[in-house]
């Protein structure tokens, strides 16, 4: 007698939904570290246009203008970057806790 073969197993990682709940949810992320790094980046010039005077102000040796672009532009884009990662891989985590709860479920 030959064995009858066993059902294909559903691989729920690999699968199109995951994927797809995994991407979607990285792309809110990733557009919200966009909104603030835009927001930044289009909020200097601004407020150098709308508030001058208090762009022309000395901060430590710096107008306001130079300490937000040359001091602290690069560091806020490095924070940006470490969430945008961090939160990236919590992401991706989670969804693989979810689907491989959901696949022992399936095999109980």
């Amino acid at each position: 007698m030959i064995p009858s073969p066993r059902p294909p197993h559903h691989d729920l990682i690999h699968s199109e939904e995951f994927l797809a709940s995994l991407m979607r949810r990285q792309l809110t992320l990733s557009i919200g570290c966009a909104i603030a790094f835009f927001v930044a980046l289009l909020g200097l010039p601004l407020l150098n246009y709308f508030a001058p005077a208090l762009m022309a102000r000395r901060v430590g040796g710096f107008t306001l203008t130079w300490l937000i672009l040359g001091v602290l532009f690069f560091p806020y884009v490095w924070l940006i970057s470490g969430y945008f990662i961090r939160r990236s891989l919590k992401l991706e985590a989670d969804e693989a806790r979810v689907a491989l709860e959901a696949q022992e479920d399936t095999r109980s």
